[in-house]
């Protein structure tokens, strides 16, 4: 019999062991700590516990401490013994075992000793014995049930022992304290469980939404996968170094998934975005690419240099000289209408040169050669896309912030707005949306801006160009480090960690992953 300080401090046992279930977050350490917790509180030398999954139980952690049998848990080896059927295959219960028994009655079974015991099957019990050189005598079973008063689990305590290490029948008192730890266990394993649930329902409509965008460009599908991981990367080598200005940076899980989430959202607006812009492959191209028309436009300019010849107005040398003029300004807009990092300015000049052309139009009427439109795309200095377009691409960012913004986020997510919003900013403030000074932002959100430019210059599924070489794209982010455009001390540790090689391996063809020469490049971004 215990005296009232013995059950007292039982009692004061259980409710730390309470307090600490609750605030859990793993659920494989949730269930050690609850097979942990209930051994220690009636002096139990094994147990095990069992979860439902389907019609069956499954062991997810084995303990005996005499024998020092250790699996599931925190030893990484998963118990090996196969589930126990909680129905035979005519669909009758399975009662033969206690602990499919107390699972399918929902009672607690208290048992003296397994071998007088009658009416269930301990034969691998006993075979258990006999290779191992034990005795499992006292048996304590107790089912898990959760607010929907489900049976979740079985917790099976074996061999209660006296200070004198001798076998005992688990008491009344035994039994009633594993039953109150048993329902504190099974409230806050089915709160863990629904959690986890509903943050894997939560990042599966984000990757809906990304799946969605993908849908309609395969271009930024890729980046939304990718940006989030670069962005990661980068994170844990921040948060690792223990050298210049972010030695005392730190990240906790709750940090970590913060961030992920908000690297997963950060291009949440683009889903508005018309895919013709998005996916503007050429200078021309709008739902088809228009230098098209124009090679018809210049089949019509030869004909009507034939019918010219033809006629006797235009001259044998003549025609020739015009015919290989019209072939090479066709071959030029071809060229220049594919885009690149710069555009000549005498480039630009000869396509206004060609616009000014005159052919016969489909209503027989002279016209210009290119229209405005067509002019403007063709002289686009850099890329595929005119001013307008880019701001269409722009609009974006503006999009992504009032989405998120609009969104009730928990506390533990109240910074995913502001990380996902910020990695079109400038350390200078000349960027946007919001023209925002590196003082203003997070480091969080500083190093999305650094993974959103990598990638883009990285990426090999881009309509518009093929990806660059790490020395050619880290060279680049050294000058915009140069220009605080990004943060130079977490280029810096982008470049010490080697974060780019890490991405290198996961996501990058062999001939992008070059030579880089970090001093070189450190120079260059702090000239």
């Amino acid at each position: 019999m215990q005296t009232a300080d013995e059950l007292m401090q039982r009692l004061e046992m259980l409710n730390a062991i309470g307090i600490a279930l609750s605030s859990e977050r793993d659920i494989g350490r949730l269930v050690e700590l609850i097979l942990l917790a209930s051994k220690n509180l009636v002096n139990a030398d094994a147990g095990t516990l069992y979860l439902v999954d389907g019609d069956q139980l499954h062991f997810e952690i084995v303990r005996t401490d005499s024998l020092g049998i250790a699996m599931g848990g925190s030893t990484g080896r998963r118990p090996p013994m196969p589930p126990i059927p909680l129905h035979h295959p005519d669909g009758t219960p399975n009662t033969s075992t206690v602990v499919g028994c107390a699972a399918l009655l929902g009672e607690t079974i208290n048992i003296a000793d397994a071998y007088t015991a009658v009416g269930f099957d301990f034969s691998g019990t006993k075979r258990f014995d006999e290779t191992n050189g034990y005795r499992s005598k006292s048996f304590l079973t107790v089912p898990l049930r959760n607010h929907e008063n489900e049976i979740i689990g079985v917790l099976q305590l074996i061999n209660a022992m006296n200070p004198a290490r001798e076998i005992e029948d688990f008491s009344a008192e035994d039994q009633r304290l594993v039953e109150s730890l048993a329902s504190q266990a099974a409230i806050a394993l089915t709160n863990r469980q629904l959690i986890n649930q509903l943050e894997i329902l939560f990042e599966s409509l984000i990757n809906l939404i990304n799946t969605a965008i993908d849908d309609k460009s395969p271009y930024t599908g890729g980046h939304c996968e990718r940006v989030p991981a670069l962005t990661m990367l980068l994170a844990e080598a921040v948060n690792r170094v223990n050298w210049g200005p972010f030695k005392t940076f730190h990240m906790t899980e709750k940090d970590r998934y913060e961030l992920k989430i908000a690297g997963l959202l950060h291009d949440c607006g683009k889903i508005t975005t018309p895919v013709h812009v998005v996916d503007k492959s050429t200078k021309l191209e709008t739902i088809a690419d228009r230098i098209a028309l124009i090679d018809t436009r210049f089949e019509v300019l030869k004909r009507d240099a034939e019918i010219a010849r033809l006629k006797g107005e235009l001259a044998d040398a003549d025609h020739a000289t015009l015919c290989e003029r019209y072939n090479s300004d066709r071959e030029f807009l071809r060229r220049v209408n594919v885009g690149g990092e710069f555009m000549r300015p005498e480039d630009q000049q000869r396509v206004h040169a060609i616009a000014a052309y005159s052919w016969i139009d489909e209503h027989g009427r002279a016209a210009p050669f290119l229209s405005a439109d067509e002019v403007e795309n063709l002289t686009i200095a850099r890329g595929t896309l005119t001013a307008a377009e880019r701001q269409i691409i722009n609009h974006h960012i503006e999009v992504t912030i009032r989405l998120l913004e609009a969104l009730p986020w928990p506390k533990h997510l109240k910074n995913v707005p502001e990380y996902a919003g910020g990695h079109h900013e400038r350390m200078d403030g000349k960027g946007y949306p919001r023209g925002l000074t590196r003082e203003q932002m997070s480091v969080q959100a500083r190093m999305m801006g650094i993974a959103d430019i990598f990638e883009a210059l990285t990426a090999r599924d881009r309509p518009y160009k093929p990806g660059k070489t790490l020395s050619e794209s880290l060279t680049i982010l050294a000058r915009m480090a140069r220009d605080r455009h990004i943060d130079l001390e977490l280029f810096e540790v982008f470049l010490r960690e080697r974060v780019y090689g890490e991405y290198a391996q996961m996501f990058l063809e062999p001939q992008q992953i070059d030579a880089v020469d970090t001093e070189a490049l450190l120079k260059l971004a702090r000239d």
